[in-house]
């Protein structure tokens, strides 16, 4: 039977083919990987620059190119093109090893060998060279093999070498664009550890070079494993690592280590990869985020990287929430938690009560961040602790007032045997801080910006110190929730062992470039008491700029979606692969009767969701996920920031401005769930926040 590899690339283009089209892919290539290699029906290629870069018939039209092996019966699927399309695809290309990688390369030599007379041609009144001050032997150190090498020492400026992107081996092109921007030699080689080694790898063998290369090949053995690749090909692409992500995954650090990003950077894909990991080393491994529906998505794509039932069981998925119950309700019973509306008649009882001069949201707020947040158990250390990122100043009597209502507060939760999340999780990490034998030998964090300090808390106990004790992945310009933190000053020291990834392996260069300007001018804190940043953030996917477009009523804004989700449908993308987001459910609402109305399936992601329906939901619900095309509407002034999030100037400042800048990144989380089209629309004035994008 033949092993059948199939590119990462192909997975993506074959999500975009008509369905007749794809019906036929499957139908093919179900009877090739029962094929031997005797009985494999491939065309070799005239002119071809590698005979390896052989034909298969899809129909009189397609074709699919394949790198057959020069023995044996392991193939790699690469493209389904038309017919002359891939000849010649075929005719400009090569296939080969990376001699420090060991990974499977493909170039265009046909685009190199036409550019480089030019590159010479500009450089002959240019003395200087972009890598004269890097030796020969360092870029061979790196991968950079002979022809690129030549092509290389031609450049003069980071210019070329960023137009030739398309064509260089792109693991050799990492190499090259890391030195061109003033890394040395030893910190590419840092970048890329644990996929180079110092002896090399034998570049004549390409069977050997596919297996090692797990990022760019997803391998299959027989049929039905095919027909699960084919049935969710943008599933099994998210959990393939990029070379630039594998050190991160798969390191061993001394404490615990955070790896951040731009949206579609592959935190998430890192984070799971380094649970399985973990747990095949025999360790006890959390794998958690903030949410139930974050946590169930998890699940699903751990199962789809390992099908190993041991490896499973040492791995648990929940959010933090379930932990903090199951650890508190071993010790108290069954738990009855406080619903927001109570809580909030709860303080306005004990504002009134005592004749204090603060709104509940005031008190709430410090009571979760302040008390809770920082661990303050009684009156002298209230008085004592810092109030940092609290906006309104309080003097010591208010600050008495303050330490009244919420001794008030936590008495009454007492007394009716109820608790808020945030106490429970402050009970559950006191409880795991006690415990001498703690649960976890792991905990891995995804979406880690909006976890509050309570929750922290919690997980700081669940593990003890040590050697890959904790794993950080978050964004904090994806923060949705302001729960502002310093892991620092939790006890979580992430110095020397934090990690940035920069390319986005899920958006258009144009979505996210397009995005990545509505925060412009924006400032936001890294977790651990410094900035965050976005510069150096690329996608080198290219494809339609955003569209963004305001309408003079709401009904016509609703039916111009309707419109352009049917074009999008018309076009050949499946209505479950469109998201339409929206700041509040009453709109998600009104959008799904539009589209019903227009004949277009679709649902609300607050209800369980058809297949053949469009997702609808709230900016809050589309964090995590990802759709071929978004619609994000109803960016109106009025809209977005939405008034009733936003705490007045007036009444705390610093408040005021942490809740603009959670409006403004719950817009940017909204417009990067966008893989390849995203229309914004807006009705009367638009929202403050595109100003960036419309000037």
């Amino acid at each position: 039977m033949a092993t059948l590899g199939i590119d990462q690339d192909f997975l993506r283009d074959y999500a975009e083919l008509e369905p007749a089209v794809q019906k036929r892919v499957q139908e093919v290539f179900r009877k090739f990987s029962e094929a031997t290699h005797a009985g494999v029906h491939l065309e070799k290629v005239h002119n071809a620059r590698d005979p390896r870069l052989q034909t298969v018939r899809i129909t009189q039209f397609w074709r699919g190119v394949v790198l057959a092996p020069d023995s044996g019966d392991s193939y790699t699927l690469l493209k389904v093109l038309p017919h002359d399309a891939a000849y010649s695809w075929i005719q400009r290309r090569r296939v080969s090893v990376n001699a420090a990688t060991g990974r499977i390369e493909l170039r265009d030599v046909a685009s190199i060998e036409e550019t480089l007379p030019q590159l010479e041609r500009l450089g002959e009144h240019d003395n200087r060279r972009l890598f004269d001050a890097v030796n020969d032997a360092d870029l061979r150190r790196l991968g950079v093999d002979g022809e690129t090498l030549t092509f290389a020492r031609a450049l003069t400026d980071l210019i070329q070498l960023e137009a030739s992107q398309s064509f260089l081996p792109p693991q050799q092109y990492d190499a090259l664009i890391g030195l061109a921007l003033g890394m040395s030699p030893d910190e590419v080689w840092a970048q890329l550890a644990g996929d180079l080694q110092e002896q090399g790898y034998d570049t004549e063998d390409i069977d050997a070079a596919v297996t090692r290369s797990p990022e760019r090949v997803v391998l299959v053995h027989g049929p039905d494993e095919l027909m699960a690749v084919f049935a969710d090909p943008f599933a099994l692409w998210r959990i393939y690592l990029h070379p630039a992500q594998r050190r991160v995954a798969y390191g061993s650090f001394g404490g615990s280590a955070k790896v951040g990003g731009a949206p579609g950077t592959g935190k998430t894909v890192v984070a799971l990869h380094r649970a399985a990991h973990l747990a095949e080393q025999g360790g006890r491994v959390l794998l958690t985020t903030f949410t139930s529906t974050l946590a169930s998505s998890l699940e699903d794509s751990l199962r789809l990287l390992t099908s190993d039932p041991e490896v499973l069981d040492r791995i648990d998925v929940r959010h933090v929430d379930q932990i903090a119950y199951q650890v508190v309700a071993g010790q108290h019973g069954r738990l009855t938690i406080l619903r927001p509306a109570e809580e909030r008649a709860t303080w306005k009882r004990i504002i009134k009560r005592l004749g204090l001069p603060f709104t509940e949201g005031f008190l709430a707020a410090e009571w979760r961040d302040v008390v809770l947040g920082r661990g303050v158990a009684d009156a002298d250390a209230y008085l004592a602790a810092k109030r940092s990122g609290r906006g309104r100043a309080l003097g010591h009597l208010q600050k008495a007032q303050v330490w009244h209502a919420v001794s008030a507060f936590s008495e009454e939760l007492t007394e009716r045997n109820v608790w808020t999340y945030e106490s429970m999780c402050a009970e559950a990490a006191r409880l795991l801080a006690d415990a001498e034998d703690k649960p976890y030998d792991h905990v891995i964090v995804d979406e880690a910006q909006d976890l509050h300090p309570v929750r922290w808390r919690l997980l700081r106990a669940a593990v003890a110190e040590g050697r890959d004790d904790l794993f950080i992945a978050g964004d904090t310009h994806q923060r949705i929730y302001g729960n502002t933190v310093s892991l620092r000053g939790l006890g979580i020291k992430v110095a020397g062992r934090s990690f940035r990834l920069t390319v986005n392996y899920r958006t258009t260069a144009e979505i996210l470039g397009w995005s990545l300007n509505l925060l412009s001018g924006v400032r936001v804190d890294d977790m651990d008491e410094g900035l965050e940043k976005l510069s150096g953030c690329r996608s080198d996917v290219h494809g339609s700029p955003p569209t963004a477009i305001g309408h003079p009523t709401r009904q016509r804004e609703l039916d111009q979606l309707a419109e352009k989700i049917g074009a999008w449908i018309s076009s050949g993308v499946s209505p479950e692969e469109i998201g339409v987001a929206a700041r509040s459910n009453k709109l998600v609402d009104e959008a799904v009767g539009a589209l019903d109305r227009a004949g277009v399936a679709a649902a609300s992601l607050a209800r369980k969701t058809p297949d053949g329906a469009v997702r609808a939901g709230t900016m809050h619900r589309m964090k995590g996920l990802e759709f071929r095309c978004v619609a994000v509407i109803g960016v109106g002034v009025h809209q977005i920031p939405a008034t009733g999030a936003v705490t007045p100037e007036e009444e705390d400042k610093a408040a005021h401005t942490a809740d603009l800048e959670r409006e403004r990144c719950l817009l940017f989380v909204a417009a990067t769930r966008a893989r390849e089209a995203l229309y914004v629309s807006w009705h009367g004035e638009p929202s403050p926040f595109l100003r960036p994008v419309l000037t």
